[in-house]
């Protein structure tokens, strides 16, 4: 291992042949070793379900191990609870951190370290104020956490975990939601924290940045670590090798998908005109053909999920024509489907599922007429069989229709979102951010099945934080900026540089 400029490595947090079996069989860890050390970021990466999430909790004390030892700082060691693990010098950053939007950031930072007596924060400011140094990044003490973007939320989350004064601070898809410039404040802070002697795990299904920024990185799959190596001795290839078990070819646009020829005169799948929402969308109008995939390039804020939100009905300020066919759209989801219109929304969680239900249900909520007798009563069994169809056809693991949809990994969980329209008749798909927080394997089987839609007419806009992977699957892109389309570019004609320059004002923008 390589140290950095301005620490000497020791090894903090070490697992031996960990495992861990659940009450109902399922061998989650199959004898997992990890060595984290100190001023080392640590790279943890894996499908979704390979064993990561179990990992971390039997790392930060949630999960007591069925076999195997834990060892911190050379002594052998069995955490009690998270309480006894954070005691000792580790602190996690969960993925959805439990953070309290009605708090101010000085008092989310400290609510932790005062046992939930938030009145005591009022007298950390100058604490607050040395852990902003160490992250090099300042908020507004006094602002509320509701009111602050998700980019600077993340940071309030990270100063509450390092105002606990970590040896060890585990990062759990940190970035897989923010911007590029407000990953690049969590990157920075990362990499300071490091150089100041604090070892980092950091988990993520945005390889580039576990290239960027770890010195070593571990591969999970099925449970079980399939590599363990310096970053430096590794190439993307076989980081994504590793991953999913078998050569893949990478995220390239070219080949990627065949181009969709639009046939003069064919009649448009969806059109938009003069699509308005005050102070989010700006007089946007522009057509979609069947079987084409259009994408929506634009930076966190620019309002391309509120064009799709429009579009949908979603809006109730919007104003504008939307039609499918030929067939004019009223303004609420409920004619949107109706007209064949299907959203896979950002948050799956919150708006693409229904939490506690069963997967089978939650498939079958967009065709239950066609499940019911006289369209009232419910045929259990139909909706059963086209669940289990769709698990099939989808690959979701789990591939059990009564699994509840909270206990998915998060591609699943995608996936899970996507079969609910499979067999629904749709013929227009607004998509937005399909891919974020799964990994690679998951993302080309959700490209695949964009591809089986598109084939059998199916038009799609696709909003896409990752330009390299909207230009892998779309035929034009739209730039949007300030809730208006300011430019149009043909997928192959273009690249990530001048779709990055357009979206930011950096380049002259024309439509």
């Amino acid at each position: 291992m390589v140290a950095t400029a301005t620490t000497q490595v020791r090894e903090l947090l070490a697992l031996r042949g960990v495992t861990k079996v659940f009450p109902n069989g399922t061998r989650a860890l199959r004898g997992v070793d990890l060595t984290t050390e100190s001023g080392v970021i640590h790279g943890l990466v894996g499908a979704n379900g390979a064993g990561k999430s179990t990992l971390i909790k039997v790392m930060s004390g949630a999960h007591a191990p069925t076999a195997g030892e834990i060892r911190w700082e050379g002594e052998p060691r069995r955490w009690s609870g998270p309480a006894d693990a954070l005691r000792a010098g580790i602190a996690t950053v969960h993925q959805h951190s439990p953070l309290v939007p009605t708090l101010s950031v000085l008092e989310n930072v400290f609510l932790a370290a005062q046992g939930g007596v938030v009145w005591k924060a009022a007298g950390r400011r100058a604490e607050l104020q040395e852990l902003f140094e160490v992250v090099g990044y300042e908020l507004e003490p006094t602002r509320l956490v509701g009111d602050l973007a998700i980019g600077d939320r993340q940071m309030v989350a990270i100063l509450q975990a390092i105002s606990q004064h970590p040896r060890l601070l585990i990062l759990d898809e940190p970035t897989a939601s923010l911007s590029m410039s407000e990953r690049e404040i969590v990157h920075n802070a990362m990499r300071r924290l490091r150089d100041q002697g604090t070892g980092v795990v950091f988990v993520s299904h945005l390889l580039d940045e576990v290239m960027a920024l770890t010195e070593s990185a571990t591969v999970l799959r099925d449970g079980a670590v399939r590599l363990d190596e310096p970053t430096a001795e590794l190439t993307h290839d076989a980081l994504v090798t590793a991953i999913v078990g078998r050569e893949i070819q990478s995220l390239e646009r070219a080949g990627r998908r065949e181009r969709h020829e639009i046939v003069p005169g064919a009649e448009d799948a969806l059109r938009v005109s003069d699509l308005r929402s005050p102070g989010r969308v700006e007089g946007v109008s522009f057509a979609v053909a069947s079987g084409e995939v259009v994408g929506l390039a634009g930076l966190l804020g620019s309002g391309r999920s509120e064009i799709l939100h429009a579009i949908y009905g979603a809006d109730p300020d919007a104003s504008g024509e939307v039609t499918v066919h030929g067939g004019r759209v009223a303004r609420t989801p409920v004619a949107a489907v109706a007209a064949g219109m299907a959203l896979v929304p950002e948050d799956r969680g919150g708006q693409g599922l229904v939490p506690g239900w069963e997967i089978w249900r939650n498939i079958s909520l967009p065709a239950l007429a066609s499940h019911a007798r006289w369209g009232v009563v419910p045929r259990r069994g139909e909706e059963i069989e086209r669940a289990r169809a769709a698990i099939s056809d989808l690959d979701i693991r789990p591939p059990v229709a009564d699994a509840l949809v909270d206990e998915l990994s998060g591609g699943n969980a995608q996936k899970t979102v996507f079969a609910k329209w499979l067999h629904a008749g749709v013929k227009v798909l607004l998509l937005d951010e399909p891919t974020v927080g799964i990994d690679i394997g998951a993302k080309l089987d959700i490209q695949k099945l964009i591809r089986r839609l598109t084939g059998r007419g199916v038009a799609v806009v696709i909003v896409d934080s990752e330009f390299e992977e909207l230009l892998a699957m779309a035929d034009r892109v739209l730039v949007v900026r300030r809730g208006a389309i300011t430019a149009e570019r043909s997928a192959p004609d273009t690249d990530e540089t001048e779709l990055l320059a357009l979206a930011s004002g950096l380049a002259a923008s024309e439509r």
